[in-house]
């Protein structure tokens, strides 16, 4: 498992996870939403843009 804590929320990936590859986000201990990183689409919940431009910030440092 992979915890990032980013902007007062927390990634968290595991490597042997189902596909797609895809990363739960959680803000204060609650469930915010389990984003696709293939096809960039919410899986369940909805991404603030917040956590989209933080997302993109991850992905583009090769951390996620």
């Amino acid at each position: 498992m992979s915890k990032i804590r980013r902007g007062n929320y927390v990634f968290l990936t595991w490597s042997v996870e189902h596909l797609p590859r895809h990363v739960h986000v959680y803000k204060d201990r609650e469930f915010v939403v389990k984003w696709n990183l293939d096809d960039w689409v919410a899986m369940e919940g909805e991404a603030p843009r917040r956590v989209i431009r933080l997302l993109t910030e991850l992905v583009g440092e090769g951390i996620l």
